[in-house]
């Protein structure tokens, strides 16, 4: 995957993994399971409206609490293509990489985009275009290894086809 296309679901600051995916499902491993209770307690109509190819937005410390690999694992399955905040929890941003979810850090782009927008992540670039405004924003490239990992669909996948 080197690029991603969507409709933008907002957020704000420290949205943490518990409402990502709250701590009542984690008795499940299964993706597709926890896909249908991500972001229910922020967010209770996010997997009535999420599409494959949907982009989160948020502010600040997107992923705090605790260091679950639920939570990525949640917005992957739930059709999300990309992650977009002004900064993540690094345990969240460590974890999303080695699931092959792509997230980046971009402060202005987290700041102008609005919810319902439509957004394209240029991966090899970090070029974050807002389709609806018609607006760039220039987000931090995946460092080859990190694409490689995601291109892979996971650090597991990675290590095993080398």
């Amino acid at each position: 995957m080197k690029a991603a296309e969507g409709k933008v679901f907002k957020y704000g600051d420290n949205v943490d993994t518990d409402v990502i995916i709250p701590a009542r499902y984690l008795n499940s491993s299964d993706p597709k399971e926890l896909a249908t209770h991500c972001m229910e307690d922020i967010d209770k109509e996010f997997v009535n409206n999420v599409s494959t190819g949907d982009i989160i937005v948020a502010d600040k410390n997107f992923g705090c609490g605790s260091s679950r690999e639920h939570a990525p694992i949640a917005i992957k399955a739930a059709g999300v293509s990309c992650v977009i905040a002004k900064t993540f929890a690094r345990i969240f941003y460590r974890n999303s990489i080695n699931i092959g979810l792509p997230i980046i850090e971009c402060e202005e782009a987290a700041s102008d985009i609005k919810a319902g927008d439509t957004v394209n992540v240029d991966f090899d670039t970090g070029v974050i275009t807002n389709k609806t405004t018609g607006k760039t924003y220039k987000g931090q490239a995946f460092p080859p290894f990190m694409q490689k990992i995601i291109d892979s669909e996971g650090l597991v996948n990675y290590i095993n086809a080398k």
